[in-house]
């Protein structure tokens, strides 16, 4: 049974929500499904999420779409992060390698017909996958207000395509409040970390338009 709330439960809840910090929203939220996960890229702040949801749930599922196209400093900083947090993480990669698909796609231009299907094939198709296994009905996920017009739409709480219940516990978190948690806590950053699904900084990679 999915976790649901009406448009104006909804609305409420993220109002009061607004005025809690990260961990509360996290605590808050696991109350309400055992059927949880959370998503990373290990991107540039992923620490932030990962290490918090840790905190409440060590043996959370960590759902990690590896497009096979992410830079060497990014895969050992998702060595790092496995180790160093015990991370219960639930790898799924493309079905055809990034050799093959170099050679058939390459890296198509974001204004290339081709690049929706590049798209489909190193992100969107695995992480289908990954929800069709897990059967998520709470999806922890670390998007951002400021970060595309997409995600500037939505809030703490909103719902996926398939009527997941998404939290966004670091929503309105800006840059330099991350940095300064990353370093209060001695957490690393992930200078590095390439999409090639984006193409932009401010354009969505396709799966939280899921």
């Amino acid at each position: 049974m999915s976790v649901k709330f009406s448009e104006r439960e909804l609305k409420e809840i993220n109002f009061q929500l607004r005025e809690k910090s990260p961990e509360e929203i996290i605590q808050w939220a696991m109350t309400l499904s055992n059927k949880r996960v959370v998503t990373t890229s290990f991107g540039i702040y992923s620490a932030v999420l990962l290490s918090n949801i840790q905190r409440f749930d060590k043996d959370i599922k960590v759902i990690w779409c590896d497009t096979g196209y992410n830079t060497p400093d990014t895969y050992r900083h998702a060595i790092n992060l496995i180790d160093d947090l015990n991370l219960n993480v639930h790898q799924y990669v493309p079905k055809q390698s990034s050799a093959f698909t170099d050679v058939v796609l390459g890296i198509p231009d974001v204004e290339d017909p081709k690049h929706a299907e590049f798209t489909e094939i190193v992100k969107l198709e695995p992480f289908r996958r990954a929800i069709q296994e897990h059967q998520p009905e709470v999806w922890f996920t670390n998007i951002r207000v400021r970060q595309t017009e997409y995600r500037n739409s939505k809030d703490i709480l909103s719902y996926s395509k398939d009527g997941i219940l998404k939290v966004s516990p670091f929503y309105y978190w800006n840059d330099f409040e991350l940095d300064t948690y990353l370093e209060g806590h001695d957490l690393p950053k992930n200078y590095s970390y390439f999409d090639p699904t984006k193409g932009l900084e401010n354009r969505e990679c396709g799966i939280h338009l899921q």
